[in-house]
């Protein structure tokens, strides 16, 4: 793993939260985008070298949806930059990590993405995240 390359920030309200953290961080959000396969749409705010990425649900049956409606709005996951995706999964498998997706999938932002099951990660939603080839 190379840095931490954003924190995952549920919300309700998309544009509320942009109001917020463009307030926040003192710039405004760099880019909006829908990943029909996850239901969110993201936005990204840049700060230094890292990311701060909001996600809201687009329905009602999204894992961010859900998740709000469970635990409310705050930090959904935490994403590490890693220079080679496929290898740090079966790394983090061999280690007896379990994996909520074993093969990369599109993410957000012109990346690959898989994710690490939170219960092995002290509650924590783990994020690897490649540039996309």
């Amino acid at each position: 793993m190379n840095k931490i390359e954003h924190i995952g920030i549920a919300v309700k309200d998309l544009e509320a939260a942009n109001r917020t953290y463009k307030a926040v961080l003192g710039s405004k959000n760099y880019k909006t985008e829908t990943v029909e396969s996850e239901g969110v749409i993201t936005s990204f705010f840049k700060i230094g070298e890292s990311k701060i990425e909001l996600l809201a649900g687009t329905n009602a049956n999204s894992p961010v949806s859900k998740f709000i409606e469970k635990r409310g709005e705050g930090i959904h996951h935490i994403a590490f930059h890693v220079s080679d995706i496929k290898a740090e999964i079966e790394r983090l498998k061999e280690e007896g990590f379990r994996l909520l997706n074993e093969t990369p999938k599109p993410g957000a932002d012109y990346k690959q993405v898989a994710f690490m099951h939170p219960k092995d990660a002290n509650g924590v939603l783990i994020e690897l995240c490649q540039e996309k080839e």
